[in-house]
């Protein structure tokens, strides 16, 4: 890998709203994706200031300290999704090369639309389970990290990436079957991710929460009902949060505001934004504390019967 490009210390930010362009000026870089801010913060960061390791305009990299974080994306011609995540996913692990992935957040034009009788997220599933299956061979679900995958507006793939040296353990929820494992009912090729990712770097522990919501073994529960989605994912992070080793963090009812010892990101995203009202009443408190930087989005889900999408990233600064 090149030497990190002579830039002072920049804080990485992932932009949520409209179109744009990556920007880096003196004191930020800015990936911009285009899901529409419903409440809580518009920009994510969440990692240490970075250097500009390299600057492409379809692959960006960052360094800070032992990570290594890539902003990537690619435009869909003339609806070819499954050419496009192929060709952007082959630029990633490129990228990655002799690291391991930690957690990757997907950005998919028009998620639900269906394209030669195959759905566009069906579609991406497959073309990354084809690169991931192409780079690591058969042993490839061995490699995979915490993931997400939305929808979002315009016509481009856009993907976030962190990975680094020091090796992860990626886990499962007990309650679920991996999702690298569904059946063919929910498409040619499996999702390619673990239900979530833990790894210490550079003094730091990380916990990445992959995209959590209404699904017990397979199969969706509640389909299109808000309630009952929020008590399943509820319960789901919970369970993702006890085989993670940090107890029932994700799972705490009442918690005092500012007693947990991690810095707590989450992203919420909901199918429909009149729905903002009634899944704030149901999280703020259950799951959402005072101190936690929320982001609620309004999104199109991986599967058309969920009405709401849970993903959370909690940092804390490691005990001498």
């Amino acid at each position: 890998m090149s030497a990190p490009l002579e830039t002072p210390p920049l804080s990485l930010q992932v932009a949520f709203g409209g179109p744009g362009a990556f920007v880096a000026t003196k004191t930020a870089a800015t990936f911009p994706v285009e899901v529409p801010v419903l409440a809580g913060f518009s920009e994510e960061t969440i990692f240490p200031p970075v250097s500009i390791e390299r600057e492409e305009a379809t692959c960006s990299l960052f360094r800070s300290g032992g990570l290594l974080i890539g902003c990537a994306s690619d435009t869909i011609v003339t609806s070819d999704i499954e050419a496009c995540t192929r060709r952007l996913y082959q630029r990633v692990l490129a990228a990655a090369n002799g690291l391991s992935l930690y957690r990757i957040w997907n950005y998919v034009p028009r998620i639900n639309a269906f394209v030669n009788g195959l759905e566009h997220y069906r579609t991406f599933c497959r073309a990354r389970s084809v690169v991931f299956e192409n780079v690591f061979g058969a042993s490839y679900k061995q490699q995979l990290s915490a993931a997400s995958a939305v929808g979002c507006g315009g016509d481009r793939l856009a993907i976030v990436f962190v990975a680094g040296s020091p090796k992860p353990l990626h886990l499962e929820n007990p309650e679920q079957v991996p999702a690298y494992d569904y059946p063919p009912e929910h498409g040619p090729r499996s999702p390619s991710f673990s239900r979530g990712t833990v790894v210490t770097v550079d003094g730091r522990d990380y916990v990445f929460i992959s995209g959590t919501s209404a699904i017990k073994g397979h199969a969706t529960v509640a389909p299109g009902a808000l309630d009952a989605q929020i008590a399943c994912t509820l319960d789901n992070l919970k369970l993702v949060s006890v085989a993670s080793g940090i107890g029932e963090e994700l799972g705490r009812t009442g918690g005092t505001p500012g007693a947990s010892s991690w810095t707590r990101h989450f992203k919420i995203y909901l199918r429909k934004a009149e729905d903002l009202l009634a899944a704030r009443q149901l999280l703020e408190g259950p799951l959402l504390q005072a101190t936690d930087r929320v982001t609620w989005l309004r999104s199109d889900i991986c599967r058309a019967a969920l009405n709401i999408e849970i993903e959370a990233t909690l940092v804390r600064e490691v005990r001498g």
